[in-house]
This record gives C-alpha cells, sequence and structure tokens, in this order.
C-alpha cells in the first residue's frame, strides 16, 4: 500500500466570491486567507499551491470595529530619506477601497514566493460586479 503524495499539477482549483458588505474586515481576511491557502481541502500540503481562487467584491463597504476608522495607520516608505507616508483607513477607504482588503490578506499568507502566488489568485472589486463570470464562482457566507 503506497501513500499518495500530492503535486501542484493534481489539484483541481475553484473559484468562491465572498460579499464584504457589512463584513468585518478581520474576519473576512482569514477566510479569504484559508480559501487561498487550502487548508479547507484534505489534500493540503504547506509547501505547495493548493488553494482556490478568491473574489471579493463590495471592499469599499467593509467594516472596521472599534475606532479603527480613525486610529489604525497604513504605512508604506518611499525609499527616500524621510519618506515615510502615513494615512488613517478613512482616508485609504476613500482613495482606494480595495486596499484595505488586499493588505488584510496579504498579511495573512506566508512570506515567501509562495504567498507572493497564492496573493495572485486573489481579485478584489469595490462594487458589486466582477468580471469573472465565465469562471462560475460559487458564493462563500462569511
Amino acid at each position: 500500500m503506497n501513500t499518495q503524495f500530492p503535486s501542484a499539477t493534481n489539484f483541481k482549483r475553484s473559484w468562491y466570491v465572498i460579499d464584504a458588505n457589512e463584513a468585518v474586515l478581520g474576519r473576512l481576511a482569514t477566510k479569504a486567507a484559508m480559501i487561498l491557502i487550502g487548508k479547507h481541502k484534505p489534500t493540503y500540503t504547506p509547501f505547495l499551491d493548493a488553494g482556490d481562487h478568491v473574489i471579493v467584491i463590495n471592499a469599499k463597504n467593509v467594516k472596521l470595529t472599534g475606532a479603527k476608522e480613525e486610529q489604525k495607520m497604513y504605512r508604506h516608505h518611499t525609499l527616500y530619506p524621510g519618506g515615510l507616508k502615513e494615512s488613517q483607513a478613512r482616508k485609504v477607504r476613500v482613495e482606494r477601497p480595495t486596499k484595505m482588503v488586499e493588505e488584510a490578506i496579504r498579511g495573512m499568507l506566508p512570506k515567501t514566493k509562495l504567498g507572493k502566488q497564492l496573493f495572485r489568485k486573489l481579485k478584489v472589486y469595490a462594487g458589486d460586479k466582477h468580471p469573472h463570470q465565465a469562471q462560475s464562482p460559487e458564493p462563500l457566507g462569511v
């Protein structure tokens, strides 16, 4: 009796849609990260891309709990001296609403080449329309 060892070509990829309308950001991000990584499948392997594709719609309506809307800061550095840029979550939501969801999910993925590969399977849209109807995605509750 031999043990079956999974390979990257054996995985069947599914597509899921998550509606972020009035969903808490952290709970949505954990659900999406688990699906991207593939931990919901019995064939999960830590060092292989076993996950599925995730589409997040209505990212502009995601909910932050507590005082995070005013206190949470998004930071990035321009690589110039003194180039640390900060903006509040309230301002990020107005300027680029998909960034909040993308960064929350990216932070829950591995910080390796595999993590970058997994992140490419995430599609985030601010509105309720997406161009992936041909993949017939299944709705997923948060």
